[in-house]
């Protein structure tokens, strides 16, 4: 059910609440003006604006244990809330998420209330203009080898990796101790690599460094990073918090895409029972907060995640909104080029293929695992099968030899 421009709906799905009506008043009370008979009439009046309303109450299919289990939806008046997601959280799911088995399903923000977040700057249509890339999923390598390592040492993987075609390379998340390398440093050696490359294939590359660092020095480190020539920033969203994202998004010196990791994600959304859903989590508010590109598990890889909340986090990121732009979709982990045939049937075009071990791991080294995956790719969007496309492509043959073609 959607907003109305009063109030902000919010969907819970519960287990062990026997009277799913009560349980729905107490949270609308609770989590808004408090208790509400207690009061008296005049006070009532007062508090009126600033109180909870149940929307709906489900009862869902018993657990397997036989626990009864409900969904309640709720509606919390916008004028409680400052335009943020900090504030929207702890609204919304504050201490209601320490009340036993709950679990956040959804939001809907009224229209007005949503366009006061800033959603991506760019977004599908900005990076794909950046990168001079339609009609075709974006590839990206990931730096898997790189704490410990010299600056020299990661120009040169740095280099192998733009050599295989690949349209984006991104730091590891995990890169933090960077003293062999520092991150500016890192910025303009690979800014130099891609206009090399540009000047002598006409491609376009983009690197996602990764923002790190004290929160309150994440604003200053990003405008050092854009002035030194970063392409693209890397921010590990749920550790540093929501708002970092938005500062950062909605700040008009840091004029680069910005590509949100999950880490941490599992933590926030993978009980059945507690935490957010992960198409909230990674798909809504990652987008509201200014995500322009989000990596998540993909529905095949290594970290699996559901194919059905894969899916869901992709619809949120790149529906249709009045206010803001598609955000892109990057479902990851144990991605090889055998993939990219089920990744384009249910992600489609507007997808980033985010690839480590699967360009690395390649036999021939990173530059053949790019060109196998960029080979895949082509292969998909002209409707060939990889095994044809392997006849033509060595490096795609060498692949599937290695990893096989996932066909369901």
């Amino acid at each position: 059910m959607a907003a109305d421009a009063n109030f902000i709906v919010t969907t819970y799905r519960v287990e062990g609440a026997t009277d799913l009506e009560k349980k729905a008043k107490s949270i609308a009370v609770g989590l808004t003006v408090g208790t509400w008979t207690e009061l008296p009439a005049d006070k009532q009046k007062t508090m009126a604006p600033h109180l909870g309303q149940v929307v709906d109450v489900k009862e869902l299919p018993p657990a397997a244990d036989g626990t009864p289990r409900g969904e309640i939806t709720v509606g919390y008046p916008v004028i409680n809330v400052l335009p943020d997601i900090p504030a929207l959280l702890t609204t919304v799911f504050g201490k209601l998420s320490m009340d036993g088995s709950i679990k956040l399903v959804d939001v809907d923000l009224p229209e007005a209330f949503e366009a006061q977040l800033p959603g991506p700057r760019f977004g599908v249509e900005g990076v794909r203009e950046r990168l001079g890339v339609e009609g075709r999923p974006l590839l990206m390598s990931i730096f898997k080898q790189c704490i410990g390592m010299s600056l020299e040492e990661l120009k040169e993987a740095y280099q192998a990796q733009i050599d295989g075609g690949v349209d984006l390379v991104k730091d590891d998340e995990i890169f933090f101790a960077d003293e062999q390398a520092p991150a500016v440093e890192r910025v303009k050696t690979f800014a130099a690599l891609n206009r090399e490359r540009e000047e002598q294939t006409g491609v376009k590359t983009l690197y996602a460094v990764n923002l790190t660092g004290p929160v309150d020095q994440l604003v200053d480190r990003a405008r050092r990073l854009v002035e030194a020539g970063a392409s693209c920033l890397l921010l590990n969203v749920l550790p540093y918090g929501f708002d970092i994202l938005h500062r950062l998004a909605a700040h008009p010196e840091i004029s680069v895409p910005i590509m949100a990791h999950p880490a941490f994600a599992g933590a926030v959304y993978s009980s059945p029972n507690h935490g957010l859903s992960a198409p909230l989590l990674l798909g809504k508010l990652m987008r509201w907060a200014g995500a322009d590109m989000v990596l998540y598990p993909s529905p095949y890889g290594s970290v699996a995640m559901p194919r059905e909340e894969a899916l869901g986090v992709a619809e949120h990121l790149r529906s249709e909104q009045p206010h803001h732009r598609r955000a892109l979709p990057g479902p990851a982990a144990g991605i090889h080029p055998g993939l990219v045939p089920v990744l384009y049937r249910d992600f489609g075009t507007d997808v980033l293929v985010n690839a480590g071990g699967g360009i690395h791991g390649h036999p021939q080294g990173s530059t053949a695992g790019g060109k196998a995956f960029i080979a895949a790719i082509d292969a998909v969007t002209e409707g060939r099968s990889l095994e044809e496309a392997a006849a033509d492509h060595p490096e795609l043959r060498t692949a599937i030899e290695k990893w096989g073609v996932l066909v369901h």
